[in-house]
């Protein structure tokens, strides 16, 4: 293949995978008022209390100890269990909000516990639990690279909208920051995260995101794990990039939506500033090797709000103590 052709076969998944931060990103805060609308409640009760970022610190680092531990020493089949069911919660959280936008779907029935204590059984509760069930076991039976995508735009744009209402802009900020430092360490340290990519690949979870480079690409026919192809030096059929590197900057930008009034053009700045980080990434990622994704599009988005901020405001808007 000649360099030109391979450049073009790089740069064009590199472009496409941009623009799902700008989709994913953007859906993101067109659903935030109908979240609010139907009631979905912020993760947190409190968006300024510290012990927030504790909380998903914690969690976040049990899951990705059981995940590891289940691959080495237990049947991956049960993180595939996992993983899923909690797509299939997800995907029903995120579905429900929306479909209460249609109000005939509102219409339903009461299941009553006690005198005074019922359960309302609405068609938009059922209907979500049906595509949530639908979406886990097309997932399950064909789990081709659209049909990931497809769910990684959906997960990701809910959770982005959820923790965006639940952490003010100055945890979100102090928590990416945690998140980079810790994404290096895993990366290019401890290297389990590739450990962790591997296992996700094997079992073709939406955790990730792909875009092919070849025609009639397809993830379930790919075999060879990503740590044996970089230790072969092959060139991979395709660009992958983990959801959670576009979930976690858009956090900030959902947080900023949220708690400043009139802020879309401060949304959009960090929007950009994520951007160029992410084609700063894309730089080194071109040359074959896997880097941490969060330092640069972390330190970007923060990079984008700061210079947004001071040029809209000339301040840093919504970044005052709670106290």
């Amino acid at each position: 293949m000649s360099d030109n052709k391979k450049d073009k076969n790089d740069l064009i998944p590199v472009i496409l995978m941009g623009g799902f931060f700008i989709l994913i990103h953007g859906l993101a805060l067109v659903v935030t008022e109908p979240f609010i609308k139907a009631g979905v409640e912020p993760a947190f009760e409190d968006i300024n209390n510290p012990l927030n970022i504790v909380y998903i610190l914690v969690i976040l680092l049990v899951f990705t100890l059981v995940i590891l531990l289940i691959s080495k020493f237990w049947k991956k089949e049960i993180i595939q269990v996992l993983i899923l069911g909690a797509i299939g919660y997800t995907a029903a959280y995120v579905i429900y909000p929306l479909l209460s936008l249609f109000r005939p779907l509102s219409f339903g029935i009461k299941i009553y516990v006690s005198d005074s204590v019922y359960v309302p059984i609405t068609i938009t509760i059922v209907l979500s639990l049906i595509l949530a069930v639908l979406l886990v076991y097309i997932l399950y039976k064909y789990p081709e690279w659209y049909i990931i995508d497809l769910t990684g735009i959906l997960i990701g744009t809910g959770a982005i909208a959820i923790f965006g209402m639940s952490l003010s802009v100055l945890l979100v900020i102090v928590l990416l920051i945690i998140l980079a430092i810790y994404d290096a360490i895993s990366v290019y340290k401890t290297k389990h995260m590739i450990d962790l990519a591997d296992t996700v690949m094997d079992l073709k979870l939406p955790v990730l995101l792909v875009i092919p480079k070849i025609k009639n690409y397809s993830l379930i026919r790919e075999t060879k794990r990503l740590k044996e192809k970089l230790k072969d030096g092959e060139e991979r059929d395709a660009f992958f990039m983990g959801l959670g590197d576009i979930v976690m900057p858009g956090i900030l930008v959902a947080s900023v939506y949220n708690s400043i009034p009139n802020s879309l053009l401060l949304s959009i700045g960090i929007i950009i500033g994520t951007l160029v980080g992410f084609f700063i990434l894309m730089t080194f990622v071109m040359k074959g090797k896997p880097q941490a994704g969060l330092p640069l599009l972390c330190g970007g988005a923060i990079l984008g709000y700061i210079i947004s901020s001071l040029i809209l405001y000339g301040e840093l808007e919504g970044l005052a103590l709670p106290f």
